[in-house]
């Protein structure tokens, strides 16, 4: 998603979040960059361009937009925290191989009626881990230790 500089401060602003030069090319860079990235990534992706940010504005405002319910916070491996712009429900796949985080459709729409019917879900969260189909050609393409 390719959205200008008034679109982005726009949508801030729809969310009550005063729209600053920082906020604005955060949630660009998420909505342009759907890679789930960690606070790091976003630092050393956008620092250069911007040499006033900092690692705190990063993680205040991924916090404001996590509470904004514009971004989702991902805890799929302990002690890293990703981000991600799609917010309605989907499932993830994380490669144990190159760390790569994939997007899935999830069919949820049975679990209120199952055995879960009553329950008042707060999050939903699906993930897998494994090999993605890239590693998988480069695991087979070596050559096989006798």
């Amino acid at each position: 998603m390719n959205l200008c500089f008034k679109e982005l401060s726009a949508m801030l602003e729809n969310n009550k979040i005063r729209p600053t030069l920082h906020r604005i090319s955060i949630l660009g860079y998420l909505l342009k960059n759907p890679c789930h990235p960690t606070v790091e990534k976003i630092y050393r992706e956008l620092q250069p361009e911007i040499p006033t940010l900092s690692r705190t504005t990063v993680y205040n405002t991924l916090d404001l937009l996590v509470k904004a319910g514009l971004v989702k916070e991902l805890l799929i491996v302990e002690n890293e925290t990703r981000y991600d712009p799609k917010t309605e429900i989907h499932g993830h796949f994380k490669c144990v191989e190159c760390g790569f985080i994939s997007n899935f459709d999830v069919a949820i729409d049975k679990v209120k009626t199952g055995e879960l019917a009553g329950y008042f879900i707060t999050d939903k969260n699906v993930y897998f881990r494994g090999i993605c189909p890239q590693c998988l050609a480069n695991i087979d393409n070596k050559p096989r230790e006798e």
